[in-house]
Protein backbone atom coordinates (compact mmCIF):
# COMPACT_ATOMS: atom_id res chain seq x y z
CA UNK A 1 0.00 0.00 0.00
CA UNK A 2 1.19 3.70 -0.55
CA UNK A 3 0.87 4.57 3.05
CA UNK A 4 3.84 1.96 3.40
CA UNK A 5 5.65 4.66 2.11
CA UNK A 6 4.35 7.93 2.64
CA UNK A 7 3.70 10.01 5.13
CA UNK A 8 -0.08 10.16 5.65
CA UNK A 9 0.16 12.86 8.65
CA UNK A 10 -2.28 16.12 8.01
CA UNK A 11 1.02 17.87 9.42
CA UNK A 12 3.54 16.26 6.89
CA UNK A 13 4.91 19.25 5.72
CA UNK A 14 4.10 18.38 2.01
CA UNK A 15 0.74 17.30 3.31
CA UNK A 16 -0.34 19.99 4.91
CA UNK A 17 1.19 22.36 1.24
CA UNK A 18 -1.57 19.83 -0.41
CA UNK A 19 -4.43 20.25 2.15
CA UNK A 20 -4.32 23.77 2.64
CA UNK A 21 -5.68 24.14 -1.10
CA UNK A 22 -7.22 21.03 -1.78
CA UNK A 23 -9.81 21.11 1.32
CA UNK A 24 -11.46 24.21 0.40
CA UNK A 25 -9.77 26.33 -2.03
CA UNK A 26 -10.61 24.41 -5.24
CA UNK A 27 -14.07 26.27 -5.76
CA UNK A 28 -16.36 25.71 -8.78
CA UNK A 29 -15.77 23.60 -11.25
CA UNK A 30 -12.60 22.63 -12.80
CA UNK A 31 -11.20 20.94 -15.99
CA UNK A 32 -8.23 19.56 -14.30
CA UNK A 33 -8.68 20.22 -10.52
CA UNK A 34 -5.54 17.40 -9.73
CA UNK A 35 -3.41 20.30 -11.67
CA UNK A 36 -5.35 23.29 -10.16
CA UNK A 37 -4.23 21.92 -6.47
CA UNK A 38 -0.31 21.35 -7.91
CA UNK A 39 -0.14 24.70 -8.96
CA UNK A 40 -1.77 26.43 -5.90
CA UNK A 41 0.49 24.21 -3.33
CA UNK A 42 3.80 23.97 -5.64
CA UNK A 43 3.53 20.33 -5.24
CA UNK A 44 4.26 18.51 -8.16
CA UNK A 45 1.36 16.39 -10.36
CA UNK A 46 3.06 13.44 -9.40
CA UNK A 47 3.23 13.98 -5.87
CA UNK A 48 -0.79 15.70 -4.97
CA UNK A 49 -1.90 12.43 -6.98
CA UNK A 50 0.73 10.25 -4.75
CA UNK A 51 -0.20 12.07 -1.68
CA UNK A 52 -4.05 12.60 -1.55
CA UNK A 53 -4.09 8.55 -2.58
CA UNK A 54 -1.83 7.80 0.58
CA UNK A 55 -3.73 9.61 2.90
CA UNK A 56 -7.34 8.02 1.27
CA UNK A 57 -5.90 4.18 1.81
CA UNK A 58 -4.60 5.80 5.15
CA UNK A 59 -8.13 6.94 6.75
CA UNK A 60 -6.69 10.75 7.10
CA UNK A 61 -8.99 11.61 4.02
CA UNK A 62 -12.47 10.19 4.72
CA UNK A 63 -13.18 10.77 0.56
CA UNK A 64 -12.80 12.55 -2.46
CA UNK A 65 -15.23 14.31 -4.51
CA UNK A 66 -16.61 17.43 -6.08
CA UNK A 67 -19.37 18.97 -4.01
CA UNK A 68 -22.52 20.52 -5.20
CA UNK A 69 -24.54 23.37 -3.72
CA UNK A 70 -26.98 20.77 -2.32
CA UNK A 71 -29.54 23.76 -1.13
CA UNK A 72 -30.00 24.69 -4.83
CA UNK A 73 -30.92 21.20 -6.17
CA UNK A 74 -33.45 19.79 -3.71
CA UNK A 75 -35.21 21.55 -0.48
CA UNK A 76 -33.13 21.19 2.53
CA UNK A 77 -33.46 22.13 6.26
CA UNK A 78 -31.30 21.47 9.26
CA UNK A 79 -33.43 19.81 11.75
CA UNK A 80 -33.08 19.36 15.48
CA UNK A 81 -34.57 16.01 16.94
CA UNK A 82 -35.74 15.35 20.35
CA UNK A 83 -35.45 11.56 21.31
CA UNK A 84 -35.80 9.05 24.06
CA UNK A 85 -32.30 9.58 25.74
CA UNK A 86 -31.73 5.53 25.81
CA UNK A 87 -32.61 5.66 22.55
CA UNK A 88 -30.06 8.20 21.25
CA UNK A 89 -26.94 5.79 19.70
CA UNK A 90 -29.98 3.81 17.87
CA UNK A 91 -31.50 6.83 16.14
CA UNK A 92 -28.34 7.93 15.49
CA UNK A 93 -27.00 5.04 14.08
CA UNK A 94 -30.86 4.49 11.82
CA UNK A 95 -30.29 7.93 10.46
CA UNK A 96 -26.44 7.45 9.50
CA UNK A 97 -27.13 4.05 8.16
CA UNK A 98 -30.64 3.99 6.81
CA UNK A 99 -31.21 7.16 4.91
CA UNK A 100 -29.43 8.44 2.06
CA UNK A 101 -31.13 11.91 2.32
CA UNK A 102 -29.86 12.45 5.63
CA UNK A 103 -26.15 14.38 5.65
CA UNK A 104 -24.67 14.91 8.92
CA UNK A 105 -25.62 13.42 11.71
CA UNK A 106 -24.70 14.64 15.11
CA UNK A 107 -24.76 14.43 18.90
CA UNK A 108 -24.94 17.64 20.57
CA UNK A 109 -25.06 19.16 24.24
CA UNK A 110 -25.41 22.31 25.47
CA UNK A 111 -25.87 23.70 29.37
CA UNK A 112 -28.26 22.00 31.13
CA UNK A 113 -31.64 24.30 31.16
CA UNK A 114 -30.46 26.46 28.53
CA UNK A 115 -33.44 26.97 25.62
CA UNK A 116 -33.00 23.44 23.01
CA UNK A 117 -31.32 21.87 25.70
CA UNK A 118 -33.14 18.39 24.72
CA UNK A 119 -32.67 18.72 21.42
CA UNK A 120 -29.60 16.29 21.22
CA UNK A 121 -29.73 14.74 17.78
CA UNK A 122 -29.38 16.76 14.75
CA UNK A 123 -28.84 16.46 11.33
CA UNK A 124 -29.26 17.98 7.87
CA UNK A 125 -31.64 16.52 5.41
CA UNK A 126 -32.04 17.22 1.73
CA UNK A 127 -35.27 15.95 -0.22
CA UNK A 128 -35.53 16.33 -4.09
CA UNK A 129 -38.74 18.01 -5.32
CA UNK A 130 -41.40 16.95 -5.97
CA UNK A 131 -41.06 15.00 -2.16
CA UNK A 132 -41.84 17.14 0.97
CA UNK A 133 -39.22 17.71 3.43
CA UNK A 134 -42.11 17.63 6.16
CA UNK A 135 -43.38 14.04 5.23
CA UNK A 136 -39.75 12.91 5.06
CA UNK A 137 -38.85 13.86 9.16
CA UNK A 138 -42.55 12.72 9.93
CA UNK A 139 -41.83 9.36 8.20
CA UNK A 140 -38.32 9.32 10.08
CA UNK A 141 -40.00 9.58 13.19
CA UNK A 142 -42.54 6.82 12.84
CA UNK A 143 -38.96 4.80 11.46
CA UNK A 144 -37.13 5.28 14.62
CA UNK A 145 -39.59 6.15 17.66
CA UNK A 146 -38.31 9.99 17.53
CA UNK A 147 -40.65 12.13 19.60
CA UNK A 148 -40.94 15.74 17.61
CA UNK A 149 -38.35 18.02 15.47
CA UNK A 150 -37.75 20.95 14.32
CA UNK A 151 -37.20 22.11 10.86
CA UNK A 152 -34.74 25.12 10.02
CA UNK A 153 -34.04 25.36 6.09
CA UNK A 154 -31.40 27.84 5.48
CA UNK A 155 -32.71 31.63 3.87
CA UNK A 156 -29.52 32.65 3.42
CA UNK A 157 -25.51 31.87 3.01
CA UNK A 158 -22.72 33.32 4.40
CA UNK A 159 -20.28 30.78 4.54
CA UNK A 160 -19.23 27.52 3.37
CA UNK A 161 -15.97 26.12 3.36
CA UNK A 162 -14.12 23.43 5.63
CA UNK A 163 -10.16 24.20 5.90
CA UNK A 164 -9.62 22.48 8.70
CA UNK A 165 -5.82 23.14 8.28
CA UNK A 166 -5.55 25.78 7.37
CA UNK A 167 -7.71 26.95 10.22
CA UNK A 168 -5.33 25.63 13.21
CA UNK A 169 -3.32 28.35 13.48
CA UNK A 170 -5.94 30.96 12.78
CA UNK A 171 -5.46 34.28 14.77
CA UNK A 172 -8.62 34.98 17.16
CA UNK A 173 -11.33 37.54 15.07
CA UNK A 174 -9.17 36.94 11.59
CA UNK A 175 -11.31 38.34 9.24
CA UNK A 176 -12.00 39.90 5.65
CA UNK A 177 -11.87 43.45 4.65
CA UNK A 178 -15.37 43.33 3.68
CA UNK A 179 -18.56 41.93 4.71
CA UNK A 180 -19.14 37.98 3.23
CA UNK A 181 -21.71 38.18 0.54
CA UNK A 182 -25.00 36.53 0.83
CA UNK A 183 -25.33 33.53 -1.37
CA UNK A 184 -29.85 33.14 -1.82
CA UNK A 185 -30.98 29.73 -1.71
CA UNK A 186 -33.04 28.96 -4.66
CA UNK A 187 -33.67 25.06 -6.02
CA UNK A 188 -32.72 25.13 -9.94
CA UNK A 189 -34.77 23.20 -12.37
CA UNK A 190 -32.24 20.16 -14.04
CA UNK A 191 -32.77 18.83 -17.64
CA UNK A 192 -32.22 15.12 -17.90
CA UNK A 193 -28.72 15.56 -19.44
CA UNK A 194 -27.85 17.99 -16.49
CA UNK A 195 -29.27 15.22 -14.09
CA UNK A 196 -27.26 12.61 -16.52
CA UNK A 197 -23.35 14.61 -16.14
CA UNK A 198 -24.06 15.61 -12.55
CA UNK A 199 -24.71 12.18 -11.44
CA UNK A 200 -20.70 11.24 -12.88
CA UNK A 201 -19.91 14.04 -11.36
CA UNK A 202 -20.63 14.33 -7.78
CA UNK A 203 -20.07 10.24 -7.25
CA UNK A 204 -16.63 10.10 -4.78
CA UNK A 205 -13.52 9.04 -6.10
CA UNK A 206 -11.97 5.53 -5.43
CA UNK A 207 -8.39 5.82 -4.91
CA UNK A 208 -7.38 4.95 -8.70
CA UNK A 209 -9.58 7.62 -9.80
CA UNK A 210 -7.47 10.10 -8.33
CA UNK A 211 -5.18 10.94 -11.03
CA UNK A 212 -3.78 13.61 -13.34
CA UNK A 213 -7.40 14.71 -15.52
CA UNK A 214 -9.62 12.94 -13.66
CA UNK A 215 -12.93 13.60 -15.70
CA UNK A 216 -12.33 11.99 -18.82
CA UNK A 217 -13.69 8.45 -17.30
CA UNK A 218 -16.74 10.19 -15.70
CA UNK A 219 -17.36 11.60 -19.16
CA UNK A 220 -17.43 8.11 -20.21
CA UNK A 221 -19.46 7.05 -17.07
CA UNK A 222 -22.05 9.80 -18.32
CA UNK A 223 -21.80 8.46 -21.40
CA UNK A 224 -21.59 12.05 -23.40
CA UNK A 225 -18.21 13.39 -25.33
CA UNK A 226 -15.50 14.96 -22.97
CA UNK A 227 -16.12 18.43 -24.11
CA UNK A 228 -20.11 18.26 -23.58
CA UNK A 229 -19.11 16.79 -20.18
CA UNK A 230 -16.94 20.37 -19.53
CA UNK A 231 -19.66 22.43 -21.06
CA UNK A 232 -22.60 21.01 -19.02
CA UNK A 233 -20.54 21.09 -15.63
CA UNK A 234 -19.43 24.45 -16.52
CA UNK A 235 -22.82 25.58 -17.15
CA UNK A 236 -24.19 23.75 -13.70
CA UNK A 237 -21.59 26.52 -12.03
CA UNK A 238 -22.83 29.33 -14.01
CA UNK A 239 -26.09 28.23 -12.31
CA UNK A 240 -24.38 27.71 -8.91
CA UNK A 241 -25.28 24.26 -8.92
CA UNK A 242 -21.88 23.48 -8.22
CA UNK A 243 -19.65 23.99 -4.98
CA UNK A 244 -15.69 23.01 -4.71
CA UNK A 245 -13.40 19.98 -5.57
CA UNK A 246 -12.67 18.58 -2.08
CA UNK A 247 -10.49 16.63 0.12
CA UNK A 248 -12.56 15.88 3.32
CA UNK A 249 -10.52 15.24 6.23
CA UNK A 250 -11.52 12.43 8.79
CA UNK A 251 -11.98 15.01 11.47
CA UNK A 252 -13.66 14.08 14.00
CA UNK A 253 -11.94 10.31 15.04
CA UNK A 254 -8.50 9.81 15.84
CA UNK A 255 -6.10 8.88 12.92
CA UNK A 256 -3.93 6.21 12.48
CA UNK A 257 -0.99 8.58 13.49
CA UNK A 258 -2.50 9.02 16.66
CA UNK A 259 -3.49 12.85 15.46
CA UNK A 260 -6.98 14.02 15.57
CA UNK A 261 -7.78 17.20 12.83
CA UNK A 262 -10.46 19.09 15.50
CA UNK A 263 -11.24 17.94 18.53
CA UNK A 264 -13.95 20.36 18.95
CA UNK A 265 -17.08 20.80 17.09
CA UNK A 266 -19.37 23.96 18.17
CA UNK A 267 -22.62 25.39 16.97
CA UNK A 268 -23.12 29.05 17.94
CA UNK A 269 -26.57 30.52 17.92
CA UNK A 270 -26.93 34.33 17.41
CA UNK A 271 -30.43 36.33 17.41
CA UNK A 272 -30.49 39.49 15.91
CA UNK A 273 -32.87 42.03 15.45
CA UNK A 274 -35.65 40.73 13.08
CA UNK A 275 -35.04 42.51 9.49
CA UNK A 276 -30.96 42.44 10.10
CA UNK A 277 -30.35 38.93 9.50
CA UNK A 278 -28.62 39.48 6.15
CA UNK A 279 -26.50 42.31 7.98
CA UNK A 280 -25.73 40.30 10.96
CA UNK A 281 -25.11 37.15 8.64
CA UNK A 282 -22.71 39.16 6.20
CA UNK A 283 -20.60 40.41 9.34
CA UNK A 284 -20.32 36.73 11.11
CA UNK A 285 -19.67 35.07 7.62
CA UNK A 286 -16.70 37.45 7.24
CA UNK A 287 -14.76 35.94 9.82
CA UNK A 288 -12.47 33.40 8.54
CA UNK A 289 -12.61 30.71 11.37
CA UNK A 290 -16.61 30.19 9.99
CA UNK A 291 -16.68 27.05 8.11
CA UNK A 292 -20.27 27.68 8.07
CA UNK A 293 -22.54 30.26 8.73
CA UNK A 294 -26.58 30.53 7.73
CA UNK A 295 -29.32 32.63 8.29
CA UNK A 296 -32.15 29.99 9.97
CA UNK A 297 -34.85 30.41 11.89
CA UNK A 298 -34.78 28.99 15.30
CA UNK A 299 -38.17 29.30 16.45
CA UNK A 300 -38.82 29.49 20.06
CA UNK A 301 -37.81 26.28 20.85
CA UNK A 302 -34.13 27.81 20.43
CA UNK A 303 -34.63 31.34 21.92
CA UNK A 304 -35.92 32.46 18.22
CA UNK A 305 -32.44 32.70 17.30
CA UNK A 306 -31.55 33.64 13.17
CA UNK A 307 -27.85 33.51 12.66
CA UNK A 308 -25.83 30.12 12.89
CA UNK A 309 -22.54 29.09 12.53
CA UNK A 310 -19.85 26.29 12.93
CA UNK A 311 -16.43 26.45 13.97
CA UNK A 312 -14.09 23.40 14.78
CA UNK A 313 -11.27 23.32 16.70
CA UNK A 314 -7.97 21.56 18.86
CA UNK A 315 -8.64 23.72 21.99
CA UNK A 316 -11.95 24.42 23.30
CA UNK A 317 -10.88 27.65 24.78
CA UNK A 318 -9.96 28.76 21.26
CA UNK A 319 -13.13 27.77 20.16
CA UNK A 320 -14.63 30.36 22.69
CA UNK A 321 -12.04 33.05 22.21
CA UNK A 322 -13.05 33.17 18.29
CA UNK A 323 -17.22 33.15 19.42
CA UNK A 324 -16.00 36.37 21.70
CA UNK A 325 -14.33 38.01 18.65
CA UNK A 326 -17.54 37.49 16.50
CA UNK A 327 -19.57 38.79 19.91
CA UNK A 328 -17.76 41.79 19.88
CA UNK A 329 -17.38 42.79 15.94
CA UNK A 330 -21.33 42.06 16.25
CA UNK A 331 -21.35 44.54 19.29
CA UNK A 332 -19.08 47.61 17.20
CA UNK A 333 -21.51 46.61 14.19
CA UNK A 334 -24.25 48.10 17.13
CA UNK A 335 -25.78 44.78 16.25
CA UNK A 336 -27.69 44.14 19.78
CA UNK A 337 -27.76 40.68 20.50
CA UNK A 338 -30.97 39.00 22.19
CA UNK A 339 -29.68 35.49 22.88
CA UNK A 340 -26.79 33.59 22.07
CA UNK A 341 -25.67 30.05 23.00
CA UNK A 342 -23.10 26.95 21.69
CA UNK A 343 -24.29 23.37 21.06
CA UNK A 344 -21.15 21.19 21.42
CA UNK A 345 -21.18 18.46 18.86
CA UNK A 346 -20.12 14.86 19.77
CA UNK A 347 -20.24 11.81 18.12
CA UNK A 348 -20.62 13.02 14.55
CA UNK A 349 -20.72 10.94 11.43
CA UNK A 350 -21.05 12.68 7.47
CA UNK A 351 -22.19 11.73 4.37
CA UNK A 352 -22.83 13.61 1.01
CA UNK A 353 -26.68 13.37 0.78
CA UNK A 354 -28.76 12.07 -1.63
CA UNK A 355 -30.59 14.67 -4.45
CA UNK A 356 -31.99 11.85 -6.98
CA UNK A 357 -35.72 11.50 -7.73
CA UNK A 358 -35.33 8.61 -8.98
CA UNK A 359 -33.23 7.03 -5.81
CA UNK A 360 -35.92 8.72 -3.27
CA UNK A 361 -38.77 6.91 -5.19
CA UNK A 362 -36.77 3.93 -4.64
CA UNK A 363 -35.80 4.14 -1.20
CA UNK A 364 -39.89 4.98 -0.15
CA UNK A 365 -40.49 1.73 -1.74
CA UNK A 366 -37.86 -0.09 0.14
CA UNK A 367 -39.48 1.61 3.95
CA UNK A 368 -43.13 0.57 2.63
CA UNK A 369 -44.11 4.36 1.63
CA UNK A 370 -45.73 4.96 -1.00
CA UNK A 371 -43.71 7.97 -2.86
CA UNK A 372 -47.14 9.83 -3.96
CA UNK A 373 -48.10 10.30 -0.61
CA UNK A 374 -44.79 12.24 -0.16
CA UNK A 375 -44.93 15.03 -2.28
CA UNK A 376 -45.61 18.45 -0.97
Amino acid sequence: MLTDLIPIATDDPVNARVLAVSEDKIQGFHRNPIREIADQSGVSVDDVVARIRAMVEGGTIRRVRQTLMATNLAPGALVAWQVPEERLTEIFEWMFQQDPFSGHVVIRTTDEGKTGARYRLWTTVKVPKPYSIEHHCRLLCEKTGAETFRLMPAKSIFALGVGHVRRRSMEIGSKAEEPAEPRKVEVVELSDLDWQVLMALKREFEVEEIQDDPWVARASEAGVPIDQFYDVAEDLQFRKVVGRFSTFLEHSKELKTGERVTRYNALFHWAVPKGREIEAGCEVGRHHIMTHCYWREGGPEFGDVNIMGVVHGTERDKVYEHKQAVDDHLAACDIPLGYTNVFWGGRSEIKPSEISPSVYREWCASMGADAEAMVA
